[in-house]
Protein backbone atom coordinates (compact mmCIF):
# COMPACT_ATOMS: atom_id res chain seq x y z
CA UNK A 1 0.00 0.00 0.00
CA UNK A 2 2.84 2.37 0.88
CA UNK A 3 4.52 1.71 -2.45
CA UNK A 4 1.29 2.45 -4.29
CA UNK A 5 1.02 5.82 -2.49
CA UNK A 6 4.61 6.66 -3.35
CA UNK A 7 4.03 5.90 -7.01
CA UNK A 8 0.89 8.01 -6.97
CA UNK A 9 2.73 10.96 -5.40
CA UNK A 10 5.71 10.77 -7.76
CA UNK A 11 4.11 12.85 -10.56
CA UNK A 12 3.10 15.50 -8.01
CA UNK A 13 6.64 15.70 -6.62
CA UNK A 14 8.12 15.96 -10.11
CA UNK A 15 5.65 18.73 -10.97
CA UNK A 16 6.67 20.72 -7.89
CA UNK A 17 10.41 20.24 -8.48
CA UNK A 18 12.22 23.16 -10.02
CA UNK A 19 14.80 23.17 -12.80
CA UNK A 20 18.49 23.55 -12.02
CA UNK A 21 21.08 25.70 -13.77
CA UNK A 22 24.55 24.37 -14.58
CA UNK A 23 26.55 27.47 -15.62
CA UNK A 24 30.17 28.00 -16.55
CA UNK A 25 32.40 30.75 -17.90
CA UNK A 26 35.17 30.65 -20.50
CA UNK A 27 37.71 32.40 -18.24
CA UNK A 28 37.73 32.26 -14.47
CA UNK A 29 41.08 34.04 -14.18
CA UNK A 30 41.88 37.18 -16.15
CA UNK A 31 45.35 38.69 -15.83
CA UNK A 32 45.94 42.35 -16.66
CA UNK A 33 49.32 43.17 -18.19
CA UNK A 34 50.64 46.29 -19.89
CA UNK A 35 49.18 45.20 -23.23
CA UNK A 36 45.70 44.40 -21.87
CA UNK A 37 43.02 45.86 -24.15
CA UNK A 38 40.01 44.11 -22.66
CA UNK A 39 38.52 40.63 -22.77
CA UNK A 40 35.37 38.88 -23.88
CA UNK A 41 33.77 36.37 -21.57
CA UNK A 42 31.62 33.55 -22.85
CA UNK A 43 29.03 32.52 -20.27
CA UNK A 44 27.28 29.29 -21.10
CA UNK A 45 25.48 26.41 -19.46
CA UNK A 46 22.54 24.05 -19.42
CA UNK A 47 19.08 23.91 -17.87
CA UNK A 48 18.30 20.62 -16.14
CA UNK A 49 14.55 20.05 -15.94
CA UNK A 50 12.93 17.59 -13.50
CA UNK A 51 12.75 14.19 -15.12
CA UNK A 52 14.79 15.45 -18.07
CA UNK A 53 11.65 16.71 -19.82
CA UNK A 54 10.91 20.19 -21.09
CA UNK A 55 7.76 21.90 -19.76
CA UNK A 56 4.76 21.00 -21.90
CA UNK A 57 3.19 24.46 -21.71
CA UNK A 58 3.69 27.38 -24.11
CA UNK A 59 5.38 29.69 -21.60
CA UNK A 60 8.82 30.78 -22.83
CA UNK A 61 11.98 30.12 -20.87
CA UNK A 62 14.34 33.08 -20.45
CA UNK A 63 17.88 33.47 -19.16
CA UNK A 64 19.42 36.55 -17.55
CA UNK A 65 23.17 36.80 -16.93
CA UNK A 66 24.57 39.49 -14.61
CA UNK A 67 28.31 40.10 -14.18
CA UNK A 68 29.24 42.27 -11.20
CA UNK A 69 32.54 43.65 -10.01
CA UNK A 70 33.51 44.18 -6.36
CA UNK A 71 31.58 46.90 -4.58
CA UNK A 72 33.29 50.16 -3.73
CA UNK A 73 32.59 53.47 -2.05
CA UNK A 74 32.04 56.22 -4.64
CA UNK A 75 31.73 59.98 -4.19
CA UNK A 76 29.62 61.71 -6.83
CA UNK A 77 29.93 65.48 -7.24
CA UNK A 78 27.56 67.74 -9.08
CA UNK A 79 29.02 70.73 -10.91
CA UNK A 80 27.31 74.11 -10.99
CA UNK A 81 28.12 77.19 -13.06
CA UNK A 82 28.87 80.17 -10.85
CA UNK A 83 29.93 83.49 -12.43
CA UNK A 84 30.85 81.67 -15.63
CA UNK A 85 33.00 79.08 -13.85
CA UNK A 86 32.08 75.44 -13.25
CA UNK A 87 32.59 74.54 -9.58
CA UNK A 88 31.74 71.54 -7.41
CA UNK A 89 28.39 72.03 -5.68
CA UNK A 90 26.32 69.24 -4.12
CA UNK A 91 27.74 65.78 -3.61
CA UNK A 92 26.61 62.32 -2.52
CA UNK A 93 28.56 59.27 -1.39
CA UNK A 94 27.50 55.68 -1.98
CA UNK A 95 28.88 52.92 0.22
CA UNK A 96 28.32 49.88 -1.98
CA UNK A 97 28.21 50.61 -5.68
CA UNK A 98 29.40 47.81 -8.01
CA UNK A 99 32.63 48.75 -9.77
CA UNK A 100 31.40 46.89 -12.86
CA UNK A 101 27.92 45.82 -13.92
CA UNK A 102 26.80 44.09 -17.12
CA UNK A 103 23.49 42.38 -17.78
CA UNK A 104 22.66 40.20 -20.78
CA UNK A 105 19.14 38.89 -21.34
CA UNK A 106 17.30 36.69 -23.80
CA UNK A 107 14.58 39.36 -24.05
CA UNK A 108 14.28 42.92 -22.72
CA UNK A 109 14.21 42.66 -18.93
CA UNK A 110 11.02 44.72 -18.67
CA UNK A 111 9.21 41.93 -20.52
CA UNK A 112 10.44 39.21 -18.15
CA UNK A 113 9.73 40.32 -14.57
CA UNK A 114 7.93 43.10 -12.74
CA UNK A 115 9.56 46.06 -11.01
CA UNK A 116 9.55 44.39 -7.59
CA UNK A 117 11.39 41.29 -8.81
CA UNK A 118 13.87 43.43 -10.71
CA UNK A 119 14.60 45.40 -7.54
CA UNK A 120 15.05 42.25 -5.42
CA UNK A 121 17.57 40.68 -7.79
CA UNK A 122 19.00 43.98 -9.11
CA UNK A 123 18.16 43.14 -12.70
CA UNK A 124 18.90 46.23 -14.75
CA UNK A 125 20.73 49.50 -14.27
CA UNK A 126 17.60 51.25 -13.05
CA UNK A 127 17.16 48.56 -10.37
CA UNK A 128 20.58 48.80 -8.72
CA UNK A 129 20.34 49.11 -4.94
CA UNK A 130 23.01 51.71 -4.18
CA UNK A 131 23.44 52.52 -0.49
CA UNK A 132 23.87 56.26 0.18
CA UNK A 133 26.23 57.05 3.05
CA UNK A 134 23.95 59.79 4.39
CA UNK A 135 20.24 60.50 4.34
CA UNK A 136 19.25 62.62 1.35
CA UNK A 137 15.92 63.41 -0.23
CA UNK A 138 14.59 60.70 -2.59
CA UNK A 139 14.52 63.01 -5.61
CA UNK A 140 18.11 64.13 -4.96
CA UNK A 141 19.22 60.53 -4.51
CA UNK A 142 17.63 59.53 -7.82
CA UNK A 143 19.35 62.44 -9.58
CA UNK A 144 22.77 61.46 -8.24
CA UNK A 145 22.17 57.78 -8.97
CA UNK A 146 21.28 58.56 -12.57
CA UNK A 147 24.43 60.64 -12.81
CA UNK A 148 26.57 57.84 -11.38
CA UNK A 149 25.11 55.27 -13.77
CA UNK A 150 25.61 57.63 -16.70
CA UNK A 151 29.28 58.19 -15.81
CA UNK A 152 29.87 54.44 -15.50
CA UNK A 153 28.12 53.79 -18.80
CA UNK A 154 30.30 56.33 -20.60
CA UNK A 155 33.38 54.66 -19.12
CA UNK A 156 32.18 51.27 -20.41
CA UNK A 157 31.85 49.87 -16.87
CA UNK A 158 28.03 49.66 -16.82
CA UNK A 159 25.96 48.39 -19.74
CA UNK A 160 22.91 46.37 -20.72
CA UNK A 161 22.72 43.87 -23.59
CA UNK A 162 19.09 42.90 -24.26
CA UNK A 163 18.49 39.88 -26.48
CA UNK A 164 22.19 38.92 -26.16
CA UNK A 165 21.52 35.50 -24.60
CA UNK A 166 20.97 32.66 -27.06
CA UNK A 167 18.92 29.65 -25.93
CA UNK A 168 19.16 26.42 -27.97
CA UNK A 169 16.38 23.83 -27.81
CA UNK A 170 15.24 25.30 -24.49
CA UNK A 171 18.17 23.63 -22.74
CA UNK A 172 21.51 25.20 -23.69
CA UNK A 173 22.29 28.90 -23.42
CA UNK A 174 25.22 31.20 -24.02
CA UNK A 175 26.02 34.90 -23.80
CA UNK A 176 29.06 37.11 -24.35
CA UNK A 177 30.07 39.90 -21.99
CA UNK A 178 32.82 42.39 -22.83
CA UNK A 179 35.32 43.36 -20.16
CA UNK A 180 36.85 46.81 -20.86
CA UNK A 181 40.53 47.64 -20.49
CA UNK A 182 39.77 49.99 -17.57
CA UNK A 183 38.11 47.27 -15.52
CA UNK A 184 39.03 47.26 -11.80
CA UNK A 185 40.69 44.22 -10.28
CA UNK A 186 39.12 41.92 -7.72
CA UNK A 187 36.61 39.09 -7.36
CA UNK A 188 33.77 39.28 -9.90
CA UNK A 189 30.57 37.23 -9.89
CA UNK A 190 28.63 35.89 -12.86
CA UNK A 191 25.02 35.28 -11.80
CA UNK A 192 22.63 33.35 -14.03
CA UNK A 193 18.85 33.47 -13.54
CA UNK A 194 16.22 31.21 -15.08
CA UNK A 195 12.91 33.03 -15.54
CA UNK A 196 9.54 31.64 -16.58
CA UNK A 197 6.13 33.25 -16.33
CA UNK A 198 7.54 36.32 -14.54
CA UNK A 199 9.23 34.30 -11.77
CA UNK A 200 12.84 33.46 -11.01
CA UNK A 201 12.86 29.66 -10.83
CA UNK A 202 16.60 29.04 -10.47
CA UNK A 203 19.85 30.92 -9.97
CA UNK A 204 23.53 30.02 -9.96
CA UNK A 205 26.80 31.90 -9.44
CA UNK A 206 30.32 31.51 -10.77
CA UNK A 207 33.32 33.53 -9.56
CA UNK A 208 35.79 35.32 -11.83
CA UNK A 209 39.13 36.67 -10.60
CA UNK A 210 40.61 39.69 -12.38
CA UNK A 211 44.08 40.63 -11.20
CA UNK A 212 47.17 42.43 -12.38
CA UNK A 213 50.20 40.45 -13.46
CA UNK A 214 53.88 41.11 -14.04
CA UNK A 215 55.27 44.60 -13.45
CA UNK A 216 51.76 46.07 -13.07
CA UNK A 217 51.10 43.69 -10.18
CA UNK A 218 54.40 44.66 -8.52
CA UNK A 219 53.57 48.37 -8.75
CA UNK A 220 50.02 47.86 -7.45
CA UNK A 221 51.19 45.76 -4.49
CA UNK A 222 53.92 48.29 -3.68
CA UNK A 223 51.43 51.15 -3.71
CA UNK A 224 49.07 49.19 -1.45
CA UNK A 225 51.54 47.70 1.05
CA UNK A 226 54.24 50.41 1.19
CA UNK A 227 52.47 53.58 0.23
CA UNK A 228 55.09 55.89 1.83
CA UNK A 229 58.04 54.30 0.03
CA UNK A 230 56.03 54.10 -3.17
CA UNK A 231 55.34 57.84 -3.00
CA UNK A 232 58.98 58.68 -2.29
CA UNK A 233 60.21 56.53 -5.16
CA UNK A 234 57.62 58.05 -7.51
CA UNK A 235 58.74 61.58 -6.56
CA UNK A 236 62.41 60.64 -6.94
CA UNK A 237 61.75 59.14 -10.39
CA UNK A 238 59.84 62.23 -11.46
CA UNK A 239 62.64 64.54 -10.31
CA UNK A 240 65.31 62.33 -11.93
CA UNK A 241 63.51 62.10 -15.25
CA UNK A 242 62.86 65.84 -15.23
CA UNK A 243 66.52 66.58 -14.56
CA UNK A 244 67.62 64.15 -17.28
CA UNK A 245 65.22 65.67 -19.80
CA UNK A 246 66.52 69.17 -18.96
CA UNK A 247 70.15 68.07 -19.32
CA UNK A 248 69.48 66.50 -22.70
CA UNK A 249 67.63 69.62 -23.86
CA UNK A 250 70.52 71.87 -22.87
CA UNK A 251 73.02 69.76 -24.82
CA UNK A 252 70.82 69.75 -27.90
Amino acid sequence: MKRIWLLALAPLVMAQAKPVLVPDVSQRDIEIVYSFTGAELLLFGAILYPGGRLPDDDKPTDIVVVVKGPTQSILVREKEKVAGIWVNAARARYRSAPSFYAIATSRPITQLVDDRTRAIYELGLDSLQLSPASSIAPDVQQRFQRGLVDLKKRAGLYYEAPCAVEITDGVLYRARVSIPARVPVGRFTAETFLIRDGRVLAAAVRDIDIRKSGFERFVARAADRSSVWYGLVAVALSVGLGWAAGAIARRV
